[in-house]
């Protein structure tokens, strides 16, 4: 069965004024999509590949299954940690986790946000919760597939690549990931955890 570009959960300009329709639209129907179709090629290619035992072209297709899979995941993820009327402080186990491996949720802001916008090039910063530590680290993600840990769960996404502020914020990342903080859905966060703590 192959991957579909899952519906937004809201109206494309619900998350207006902190993100604007135009960018949404783009960044959901064009890029989200591309990464969806890279997934369904890959996967068929590494199918034929099979059927046929021709490994030749199998490192290509790896890092393209990799990097699609990994941006189709992190987007429709980066889709659902925002809300109309969001951000605000996180309540729940997600707030009681960050007091307890940040020390504050100041102190964890400030870090996430640090890491969003001092990624090389392009890509993402994400919360998780990594099962093997038993606690919740920052990670950066250059593309959408480097520099990520084994055993984590990702909780909370920003996409740092320009194609995710570029219309509004131009080139000012920092502005981008200081307006997400209006955005998050901190329901769709706690939800993770507590899947990931299960």
């Amino acid at each position: 069965m192959p991957y579909t570009l899952p519906e937004l959960p809201y109206a494309y300009n619900a998350l207006e004024p902190h993100y604007d329709e135009q960018t949404v639209r783009i960044h959901h129907d064009m890029h989200h999509k591309a990464y969806v179709d890279g997934l369904n090629n890959a996967e068929t290619k590494l199918a034929e590949a099979r059927e046929k035992g021709d490994y030749a072209l199998i490192k290509h297709w790896e890092r393209e299954y990799a990097f699609n899979g990994a941006g189709h995941v992190l987007h429709t993820m980066f889709w659902n940690n925002m809300k109309p009327n969001g951000g605000g402080n996180p309540t729940g186990q997600i707030a009681d986790q960050i007091n307890k491996d940040f020390g504050s949720f100041e102190n964890f802001k400030k870090q996430f946000s640090a890491a969003a916008t001092a990624v090389e090039g392009s890509g993402w910063t994400v919360l998780c919760y990594n099962k093997m530590f038993g606690k919740l680290v920052v990670l950066q993600v250059e593309k959408h597939q480097n520099l990520t840990q084994w055993e984590v769960c990702p909780l909370l996404t920003v996409d740092v690549w320009e194609h995710a502020y570029y219309l509004k914020f131009q080139n000012k990342r920092a502005a981008w990931v200081e307006t997400f903080w209006n955005l998050i859905n901190w329901d769709d966060v706690n939800n993770r955890l507590n899947s990931a703590l299960k």
